[in-house]
């Protein structure tokens, strides 16, 4: 699988996804600090200092080496922060991208999520030559699932977790170049 050095922003009609800079920190935690939004988040802290913390941390990572690399999402007309939308090689998984995106509930609606993960999937198959391109959700969060299918992926799996003594029931969705 590839990597892409130069990162340049994803335009698409209404977005532009770029990476996450240590100043969108304090929106990106005002969402995911929401407690709709937060119960279906993997990140540990959402306050701004743990966004801020995460934000630098994968700026050090270009896209398609280990490790997640977060774009924000932004209205291209304005350029208001929307969402967040990432993507990280699955470990030992080659040719296998996962994604994952959170777009603030005021601006839910509007099919920004669907827009932004079409455009990261085709950026996963087309710059980082990934053969699949996986979306973990939680099995209560229907709109999560919408978005994964309307970008072209299939439910592949329902599953149940349990790690450190916490049970997380998910679904898998997957789309194959």
């Amino acid at each position: 699988m590839a990597t892409d050095p130069a990162s340049e922003p994803i335009v698409t009609e209404r977005l532009r996804l770029r990476r996450s800079m240590p100043e969108d920190a304090e929106e990106i935690s005002a969402y995911r600090s929401d407690p709709a939004v937060n119960r279906y988040q993997g990140w540990a802290r959402t306050d701004p200092d743990g966004v801020r913390a995460e934000i630098e941390e994968m700026a050090a990572r270009t896209p398609g080496e280990p490790g997640w690399v977060q774009f924000s999402v932004l209205e291209r007309e304005g350029g208001r922060l929307v969402g967040d939308v990432g993507l990280s090689p699955a470990e030992g998984e080659p040719g296998v991208i996962r994604v994952g995106y959170t777009i603030s509930p005021s601006s839910q609606g509007h099919g920004y999520a669907t827009e932004a993960v079409g455009a990261l999937v085709d950026y996963a198959f087309d710059r980082l030559g990934a053969a699949v391109v996986r979306a973990h959700a939680s099995w209560e969060n229907t709109p999560s699932h919408r978005v994964a299918e309307k970008v072209g992926m299939r439910l592949v799996e329902r599953f149940k977790r349990t790690e450190g003594g916490e049970t997380w029931y998910g679904v898998r969705y997957e789309r194959r170049r």
